[in-house]
């Protein structure tokens, strides 16, 4: 199970087939614990199998939840991660509040532990449940609380040159995560900003200077950090995104001739947000370079080198299709995905990276989320969470004749972000 991206979520920019940051990533995904009855079949169909008694399926998860929570303090490094990745598992299937509330300072001192003195896998699983516990605290007390605490320790991991790649990579990620959902007040968000913007802004030359050379193991992190920095710039008041825009206009299409698929295709992405977000502020929006800046879209949206993977030469140039249709002044090309009895419309590049961001923590749990978190409800417009009986459960089981049909659903149908199909 990569981490990022969590179980069924490749984003497209996090699919690098052979590349070094997903052997970096790898460190984060291979664990094994000595508590055997952690990792056992039992557990694994626990979190996520189908009982016919929900009340009973859920108390054998919250008594399997108690173990791991338990064994984060076992003096046996495996265990810990063991625990780590198995509650890793569970926050991303199912939604479990309550528990967690009364848990969140115990878990809160364990997840510190990890990460101070821990090594690079426990770093990065520990900074991963993190982002996890985020999202399924919310923006509440206990949320700010929690994130409040270990942010000094992400940015300490993140900074910190010796680190593992890996654990840099899940500190750069729960960060962005933790800050856009549970951020205090605007300085704490301008200051994970200026925190994540200094990591990619080192694979940037200065005033036009060439830009250096960065380590091939370090293509994931650089990925990581600009991909968060991206997902806090989608709630940045518009009086630092001005100042935003002028510094990093020029710098980013640097990035754009990077070896790594994953870091060209996070750049266009960004570039493309940056554009989105400039023209808010100003619909006649010029950019000055900006024939240079089409011409180097234009040739990644159009690439047919061999040297590169066939798959990754699909998605580069689908991606930079789009990216440059937007920045010459064309529309976002509308995503539509569907859940349950519901559609959820990803339609401007600041909804698409959001989407992405939460996909990647959540992976396959994230249908289950987007039905029953209000957290995700509220920020994608979704309304309160649908209460189905019996026949409306069963009619999420879509037809094939449906499916076929369903995309030509007509758009005066839409009133906003969701269209509830009764």
């Amino acid at each position: 199970v990569p981490l990022p991206p969590s179980p069924g979520a490749r984003s497209s920019t996090q699919a690098d087939s052979g590349s070094s940051e997903d052997e970096a990533a790898s460190e984060a995904r291979s664990t094994t614990s000595e508590c055997p009855s952690l990792l056992s079949t039992a557990a694994e169909e626990g979190l996520g199998g189908d009982a016919v008694d929900e009340q009973g399926q859920q108390e054998d998860l919250e008594e399997k939840l108690k173990e791991y929570v338990d064994c984060l303090t076992d003096k046996s490094a495996k265990t810990r991660q063991g625990a780590l990745e198995s509650l890793r598992l569970a926050l991303a299937a199912h939604l479990l509040p309550d528990f967690l509330l009364e848990r969140c300072l115990t878990l809160a001192d364990a997840l510190e532990k990890c990460l101070k003195k821990g090594k690079g896998e426990e770093q990065a699983l520990a900074a991963a449940v993190l982002g996890l516990l985020c999202v399924q605290l919310g923006p509440g007390p206990k949320g700010e609380e929690l994130f409040h605490s270990l942010q000094p320790l992400l940015v300490s991991v993140l900074t910190d040159g010796t680190a593992s790649p890996a654990a840099r990579l899940h500190c750069a990620s729960a960060l962005g995560l933790g800050c856009y959902v549970a951020a205090a007040d605007v300085q704490d968000l301008v200051s994970c900003l200026t925190c994540l913007e200094g990591v990619f802004s080192r694979s940037c030359g200065v005033g036009g200077a060439t830009a250096p050379m960065v380590p091939t193991s370090l293509h994931g992190l650089l990925c990581a950090a600009l991909q968060a920095w991206a997902l806090l710039l989608t709630i940045c008041p518009s009086t630092h995104i001005s100042h935003i825009l002028d510094r990093q206009l020029p710098q980013l299409p640097q990035l754009l001739s990077s070896e790594s698929v994953n870091l060209r295709i996070a750049a266009g992405e960004t570039i493309a947000l940056l554009f989105e977000l400039a023209r808010d502020l100003e619909e006649d929006f010029i950019y000055e370079d900006m024939e240079a800046l089409c011409g180097a879209l234009r040739t990644l949206a159009t690439d047919s080198n061999k040297y590169r993977a066939k798959a990754d030469r699909r998605r580069q140039r689908s991606t930079f299709r789009s990216v440059l249709h937007f920045v010459e002044g064309g529309e976002c090309e509308e995503e539509t995905v569907r859940f349950g009895l519901e559609v959820l419309y990803v339609d401007s590049w600041a909804r698409r990276r959001i989407y992405a961001a939460f996909k990647d923590v959540l992976g396959s749990g994230m249908h289950h989320h987007l039905q029953n978190n209000e957290l995700l409800r509220d920020i994608f417009g979704l309304g309160p969470v649908l209460v189905l009986d019996a026949t409306a459960l069963k009619a999420c089981k879509i037809s094939r004749f449906e499916k076929v049909c369903l995309p030509s659903i007509p758009t005066s149908w839409r009133p906003g972000a969701l269209q509830g199909l009764e």
